[in-house]
């Protein structure tokens, strides 16, 4: 069903940051940094996958996440739901049904037999689609799933997220750059914002995740 209430994206980014934050998704530490998938360390770290485990928190942001495509993309502006492999499979799937809209999903690479495909689903010449993840960090993975949309033909000038990192320059200039707007929910900063009013971490912690939010580069470079 399609959500009907329009909370302001402020209270939509402090909400969706809280639920985060109450489910444990959100790891800070800045004693024993986090090492990433690049390899480089950060004092945060943020497990969007633990929400399916959720369904009134998940259903909540699924809600918030349609809301905000639709207001700000229009109403009538997609003909299928395509998520990225693995992590965006669910919310695509989520917010396809709340959209009634079919839902495909992209694979990383070709799976290497048979079709050899990469996009699963019914896409066809034409349509306009929307791509969901969990999350972006700069935006990087987001430009090789459009591609794969783009060769069967179809348009994909959009990508929602629920957690947006915020945190690293360029983002929005490079997806702009490849005709792609970022739509989220919430970023860092939101979280950060939200931990300190609930007071969930000690003040060593929060200060020193917010020197990382301020420049990663020099704070990776003073820990090493």
């Amino acid at each position: 069903m399609i959500p009907t209430s329009y909370p302001p994206k402020e209270e939509i980014a402090r909400l969706s940051a809280r639920m985060l934050l109450e489910i444990g998704a959100v790891h800070f530490n800045a004693r024993a940094p986090f090492t990433h998938a690049s390899g480089k360390k950060a004092p945060t770290y943020i497990d969007c996958r633990k929400l399916i485990s959720y369904p009134r928190i998940r259903s909540t942001l699924m809600d918030f996440l349609t809301i905000t495509v639709m207001r700000d993309a229009g109403f009538e502006a997609f003909d299928n739901i395509a998520g990225g492999e693995t992590a965006g499979i669910p919310f695509a799937a989520f917010v396809a049904e709340r959209m009634a809209l079919p839902m495909t999903y992209v694979r990383k690479k070709p799976k290497g037999y048979g079709r050899n495909a990469r996009i699963e689903g019914a896409m066809s010449e034409g349509q306009r689609v929307l791509l969901v993840e969990d999350l972006t960090t700069d935006g990087g993975s987001k430009l090789s799933f459009v591609d794969a949309i783009r060769d069967t033909g179809a348009t994909c000038g959009h990508t929602a997220v629920i957690f947006y990192y915020d945190i690293y320059e360029g983002v929005h200039e490079t997806l702009g750059a490849a005709g792609i707007k970022l739509h989220h929910l919430c970023t860092w900063w939101d979280v950060l914002a939200e931990a300190r009013a609930q007071e969930l971490f000690d003040d060593e912690t929060l200060s020193g995740v917010e020197s990382f939010l301020k420049d990663p580069a020099a704070w990776q470079a003073a820990n090493p």
